[in-house]
């Protein structure tokens, strides 16, 4: 496992990508060249019973784009990323970690608070539980491009709507029912928004719409040994640091339902002194984000192979 130290110069911060970042052959040259990531793959396959590093490796894409599966999926390639880089020789010693909702997940087991195979057990019933609420309260999310917070929120009261995540200036996603989404795409076009995205996602997630996980995820996570984080992970819905086990169940929970507050927590980061990101796991979404917050930083990304190979520290 990759030593995780609260001093280092430069100061680190390891982050994690959320769904989305998902692609048929991620891992696949890891599994190949890194016996570590290799037996976090199989890990991933036993903990949940089926053969998940085959749908990453091989698809088929719409299986793999499925909440239930996304969600284990990216966990487990952004661990076999981070365990290669173990094996590498790569020295990643954090002052903190975060992750981008499921990515979060990610961070608890960086920072050895939960077991991989809990996680992702944990991550495929937060995807279940998620597209359960998605079917009885049908709804979606669509990004904004290019509007003020303020006014967002003004055009988000008017149509029942919510702000879900606060990604960088000018790119922030709403969630809501499908016609609270559609009259506030058209509000939000005629109040100066530059571009509106529907996202792909199966339900109006990071909304007081998915109320119904919460329970079912409270009792998953009552099953499960949460120890001391070996360094602080910033919450997606406070954007303040985790350093307790009782605090990171509460912000399992809170996340489900409030904002992505993802600006706001690299913001903090970059405040008390980070300044190298590196982005472990499948895709480079969040180092294009780090990129627009803050372009003081160095943004690095660890993907697959070639990219940790890379590595410079």
């Amino acid at each position: 496992m990759v030593e995780l130290e609260t001093k280092s110069i430069p100061k680190i911060a390891c982050v994690f990508p959320g769904q989305g970042s998902q692609a048929v052959g991620m891992g696949y040259n890891l599994y190949q060249s890194s016996r570590q990531a290799r037996e976090v793959f199989e890990e991933a396959d036993s903990a949940l019973q089926m053969p998940l590093s085959r749908l990453c490796f091989e698809g088929p894409e719409e299986e793999l784009r499925d909440t239930v599966n996304a969600q284990p999926a990216i966990l487990t390639t952004s661990i076999a990323c981070l365990r290669a880089a173990s094996e590498f020789g790569i020295p990643l010693k954090p002052v903190l970690v975060a992750g981008h909702s499921l990515g979060e997940y990610t961070a608890l087991v960086a920072a050895n608070v939960i077991e991989f195979s809990d996680a992702v057990r944990l991550v495929r019933e937060r995807g279940r539980l998620m597209h359960k609420a998605g079917k009885t309260k049908p709804g979606g999310m669509a990004a904004i491009i290019g509007l003020d917070e303020a006014s967002l929120e003004e055009v988000c009261l008017e149509t029942g709507a919510h702000i879900a995540n606060l990604n960088c200036s000018g790119q922030i996603v709403i969630s809501g029912t499908r016609e609270s989404l559609a009259r506030s795409m058209d509000l939000a076009k005629a109040r100066g928004a530059r571009r509106v995205v529907p996202l792909q996602v199966s339900g109006p997630f990071h909304s007081v719409l998915m109320q119904p996980t919460v329970e079912g995820m409270a009792q998953a996570i009552s099953h499960l040994n949460f120890q001391l984080p070996q360094v602080p992970i910033v919450a997606n819905s406070t954007a303040q640091p985790l350093t307790s086990p009782d605090e990171v169940k509460e912000e399992l929970l809170q996340q489900l339902c409030h904002c992505v507050q993802w600006q706001p927590s690299v913001e903090y980061m970059v405040g008390v002194g980070v300044s190298t990101f590196i982005e472990i796991g499948p895709g480079q979404v969040l180092s294009g984000l780090i990129k627009r917050i803050s372009n003081g930083v160095q943004v690095l990304n660890m993907s697959d192979l070639e990219s940790i190979k890379a590595i410079s520290l």
